[in-house]
């Protein structure tokens, strides 16, 4: 965590204290002087109202501004707002895809109850509650309104500026090119890229980890907590494998490398150690990959170490040949596993007889605001809390037409990981935000990427990687008494089995 998220925890932690003491004191004294039976009352008033408007964490204040920086090819526009339409006073988008709308938000003396909401035409895009400061709007897919001058933006809850600056970013259809999606945990390629994939026409998905931990709800059937952690790793292990069919991405296309949650970041460390399951008490990953198309390094001993995990990736990379790469954000992705994962993929790349052009870049988890994407589901997706600098990164937003969106819930909904039911003091929170705070949840799951995941847009950061063309191995790399993966892999390839 950062010095400035540690002093904004200090300092939430300190006016916490002094609420409960000064809030100690008052019902005291209401009920002293008042009626006891009013200090029960302000009690529950008062979890009611935390929970409905004070239980969102956010490691930064409202009032922050969001700082970006866009990449040289990217065209900074002035607009304006005129009678709510949005008028690009100079220049014109060109062929631009991409469409970010930077304007400041001011949340009303309501935006402090209830979310403020800016509509984009039909789109609606979500802010903190007392928003005041710099924001970025995704008007992606709203080119033709903005063309014709008639793309209408109207605050509920807040008001906007009047001036106003639109970044548009030019990109190529990635779909249209070789992808590898780099899953840490089955789900992550659903949540982030559903919407890519499908459409996709060349995609392979390779899934880092099994997904065994926190299988407590799993010993109801019956089992030891070594037992349901086996068991929960082998049915998201099959998910990781299955799930993309219904995008259609054939097993054939999918590799599982069974590595173990939560262990990656040990693993960076102390390269050449193994790290078994915290939970499971499994040490060989091999277990895992019975169903994969192509056999890998890491298959020579089942030992999960870094070394082999490096070395797996280096060889998907030489097989599936990706011109481009979908991977964790390793500065706005906050999770251990999500970091290490694009980390082992920047080694796997500086080994690797091949090297892809371009990565995008997602974020699954945001340590600044655990809401984002704000708002309901089918909502576009507004650029994420930013505070402190950022790289310069372009960024792609394709579009998902309502289909498209329906996919996405359905395939989130068959990951065994996103079924658990809501605990009751969630539900509970829940039922009080909807009638006191006005949020709503979407009818496709429970969980809470159902809502953040399920939008009108995905959204990528657009980092080049070096090349396409056969790059240079790393220096020393020879000396790891690895074999050129590429030949590895076309001695032992073999025909793969069907979708499980």
């Amino acid at each position: 965590m950062t010095a400035r998220k540690q002093q904004l925890l200090k300092r939430h932690r300190r006016n916490k204290r002094l609420f409960m003491l000064v809030a100690l004191v008052a019902l005291v004294l209401l009920g002293l002087l008042v009626a006891w039976w009013l200090v029960p009352l302000s009690l529950v008033l008062g979890w009611i109202a935390h929970e409905a408007w004070f239980a969102d964490h956010l490691f930064y204040r409202p009032q922050d501004d969001y700082r970006y920086a866009f990449p040289p090819d990217a065209l900074a526009l002035p607009a304006r707002l005129e009678e709510d339409r949005l008028v690009v006073v100079e220049g014109d988008i060109g062929m631009a895809e991409t469409l970010i709308l930077e304007v400041r938000v001011t949340a009303s003396r309501l935006g402090r109850l209830f979310d403020p909401q800016v509509w984009i035409g039909d789109d609606r895009q979500d802010f903190e509650r007392g928003v005041d400061g710099r924001r970025y709007f995704n008007l992606s897919g709203q080119q033709a309104a903005l063309r014709d001058g008639s793309l209408r933006l109207h605050g509920r809850f807040c008001t906007l500026a009047g001036t106003a600056t639109l970044h548009a970013l030019g990109n190529p259809d990635y779909a249209e090119r070789r992808l590898l999606i780099v899953a840490p945990h089955a789900d992550d390629a659903e949540l982030a890229a559903f919407g890519l994939y499908s459409r996709a026409r060349d995609v392979a998905i390779v899934t880092l980890t099994q997904g065994e931990i926190e299988a407590e709800r799993y010993r109801r059937l019956g089992l030891d907590a070594a037992a349901a952690a086996r068991f929960k790793g082998r049915l998201r292990t099959w998910d990781s494998l299955a799930v993309p069919l219904w995008g259609g991405v054939p097993q054939s296309r999918c590799v599982q490398l069974g590595y173990y949650c939560l262990q990656l970041p040990a693993m960076a460390a102390e390269p050449q150690r193994p790290f078994g399951s915290r939970e499971s008490g499994e040490t060989d990953i091999r277990n895992a990959r019975r169903h994969n198309p192509l056999p890998l390094p890491g298959d020579a001993d089942g030992a999960p170490s870094w070394r082999n995990l490096v070395a797996d990736l280096g060889a998907l990379l030489e097989h599936f040949r990706p011109e481009v790469v979908v991977t964790p954000h390793p500065e706005l992705d906050p999770h251990a596993d999500h970091v290490a994962a694009t980390r082992a993929l920047r080694e796997a790349v500086a080994g690797s007889a091949w090297r892809p052009e371009t990565l995008l870049l997602y974020a699954n988890h945001l340590h600044d605001n655990d809401r984002w994407p704000m708002g309901p589901a089918g909502g576009g997706i507004a650029l994420p809390p930013a505070i402190e600098p950022l790289p310069a990164d372009g960024l792609w937003s394709p579009g998902l037409d309502a289909k498209t969106q329906l996919d996405k819930a359905a395939a989130l909904a068959m990951q065994h990981d996103l079924q658990a039911p809501l605990a009751p003091k969630r539900r509970l929170r829940r039922l009080i935000q909807q009638l006191l705070a006005g949020r709503r949840w979407p009818a496709t799951g429970a969980d809470e990427f159902f809502r953040k995941a399920v939008r009108r847009h995905e959204l990528f950061w657009v980092r080049p990687c070096g090349g396409g063309a056969p790059a240079d191995r790393a220096p020393g790399l020879e000396q790891t008494g690895r074999q050129p993966l590429h030949a590895m892999i076309a001695a032992d390839f073999h025909t793969p089995a069907e979708t499980p």
